[in-house]
């Protein structure tokens, strides 16, 4: 006699709903870059690369929204500061910040993603779309563009597209999202913890380097098991934290020790916001301008600098339901820096790449 095992009770006591997803190679072949938009992904890889290799002696930017609400507010962002990096190029490698997921310490919106409407609908499907649709575009521009990877899954939806991952202070020490790194095609920055503390970052990317076997899912939505090489171009994103700011040259020099000690590359990319700005997004622009000083002065161990900015600079409060309501082109996460000023900080650092320029090549000609 057979006796069947009733479970129903076990299951879904919690959960009120399950809806299907669109699958990640449905989304990407209803929102297909073209020729143009490819070429940039490719050479904005590359040049991060090169500059994190030490290749290119360019300094990297990645600079944008804190979170992207509105997609057309984006795109007008985009179209501005592609200009503006189309000039300084010869000195600045400039990278859009396009970050559609939104970590929390608590609760409140998780981005673009999960939540297109800001009404609290989770039309997530939507949000995949108006997501990958942004890249497109503002790739079609250009502009190569950085994407923090929270959700383990959404990467396959998203990266082909990415030219500059980042993994967050949250999750640095997650070995989901060390994994992950592993087997993104780009390079990713892993940032310090909100604590402050740098030797998280250095670990993740020392088993970001690494070979990894994980369960995961594949481009038709099915549940797969996942092998990596290894990612080798991840590096340490300095923010600073609850123990205050960590861009000095002390700071710097320190990471530097601990990654030669894991047997790692040196390179650090500088957050100017967060810890660093502590929280006050008008003091990016200090950061700034020390490191400017630095590496107008010859200093090489700080490869790239990241801003928070947008059209209007500060940021506004969100209720849920009442988007129409919003200030155009001003954020509802953290505090970023106006257009007018973000594109003065591009000056001040590509000035100092320019400045690096001459001082080294008056020591090569003083046979220094």
């Amino acid at each position: 006699m057979t006796t069947t095992l009733i479970t129903s009770d076990l299951d879904d006591q919690r959960t009120i709903g399950i809806s299907p997803l669109v699958s990640p190679a449905q989304l990407r072949a209803a929102h297909r870059p073209d020729d143009a938009a490819v070429a940039t992904v490719r050479a904005g890889r590359k040049a991060t690369v090169d500059i994190l290799d030490g290749i290119d002696d360019r300094l990297m930017v990645v600079v944008g929204p804190c979170s992207v609400h509105d997609p057309d507010a984006a795109r007008d962002y985009a179209s501005r500061l592609a200009g503006k990096a189309a000039d300084l190029a010869d000195r600045l490698h400039v990278i859009m910040r396009v970050y559609f997921e939104k970590p929390r310490t608590s609760l409140g919106w998780k981005g673009l993603l999960n939540d297109p409407h800001i009404d609290g609908s989770f039309d997530v499907n939507t949000g995949l779309s108006l997501g990958r649709q942004l890249l497109v575009d503002i790739s079609g521009l250009g502009l190569p563009v950085a994407c923090e990877f929270l959700d383990p899954i959404t990467p396959q939806y998203l990266a082909d597209l990415v030219s500059y991952g980042a993994i967050g202070a949250r999750t640095a020490a997650s070995q989901v999202h060390r994994q992950l790194s592993s087997a993104l095609s780009m390079p990713v920055g892993i940032k310090n913890g909100t604590d402050g503390d740098v030797q998280v970052a250095v670990d993740g990317v020392r088993a970001a380097a690494a070979s990894h076997v994980f369960p995961g899912t594949d481009l038709d939505g099915r549940v797969a098991l996942i092998r990596t090489t290894g990612n080798p171009d991840c590096h340490v994103i300095l923010r600073g934290g609850s123990a205050g700011t960590n861009y000095d040259v002390a700071a710097v020099t320190d990471t530097h020790r601990r990654l030669a000690d894991a047997d790692l590359p040196q390179r650090v990319v500088v957050d100017a916001s967060h810890g660093n700005s502590r929280k006050d997004h008008t003091r990016q622009s200090l950061v700034v301008a020390d490191l400017a000083g630095r590496i107008a002065d010859g200093e090489t161990g700080v490869v790239g600098v990241m801003l928070e900015s947008f059209l209007v600079g500060g940021r506004q409060d969100l209720t849920l339901g009442r988007a129409e309501d919003l200030l155009y082109g001003q954020s509802i996460t953290d505090a970023c820096l106006d257009w007018e000023t973000t594109a003065a900080q591009l000056d001040i650092l590509a000035g100092a790449v320019a400045a690096r320029r001459t001082a080294s090549m008056r020591r090569i000609g003083a046979g220094v």
